[in-house]
């Protein structure tokens, strides 16, 4: 029976399973987001969320329990350094799984993983839409007018300081 068995396999043995997923982990955290399978990216999820909330606590003993997990130096340091500062607000999470269509060798459900914080598309507001003014040209001679009498005013300071000193 397959009473709580809800774990995917993957079709490996356990330590390609854990070599795998350390792997994509890693890519994962240094590239901020991947293409891959839909099941390789929720066995993925399972994987690197319970590190990023390891990673928020930085002290020797969590870097060496995520350094097992990852084991890439590199990775590890992006996580801490990076990662867990942008993260460090949020309650879990951490990954967005999107969708892409099917391969087309196999016909495979597609999808890429992300970090939600560095996803620059989803960050961007809507850019705000200008709303039109009516502007007279004596509004427009008189902004430009002060601009211009600062930037004198600025270079007159600063040629000052440097003729008392002289003296």
């Amino acid at each position: 029976m397959r009473h709580n068995k809800k774990f995917n396999h993957l079709g490996r043995t356990a330590s390609h399973r854990g070599a795998l997923l350390s792997n994509m982990a890693s890519s994962l955290i240094k590239h901020k987001r991947i293409n891959t399978t839909v099941e390789k990216a929720k066995a993925l999820r399972k994987f690197v969320e319970p590190l990023i909330t390891k990673s928020k606590d930085d002290t020797t003993s969590s870097r060496r329990v995520v350094f097992s997990y990852l084991q890439d130096k590199y990775a590890v340091t992006e996580l801490f350094k990076t990662i867990a500062t942008k993260v460090a607000t949020r309650q879990g999470g951490y990954t967005r799984i999107v969708k892409t269509g099917n391969r087309l060798g196999d016909n495979a459900a597609m999808c890429f993983i992300e970090l939600v914080d560095f996803d620059e598309n989803m960050a961007k507001a809507a850019p705000k839409k200008a709303t039109r003014t009516r502007r007279s040209k004596k509004a427009a001679a008189k902004a430009e007018t002060p601009a211009e009498e600062v930037k004198t005013e600025e270079v007159n300071a600063s040629e000052a300081p440097a003729e008392e000193t002289k003296a």
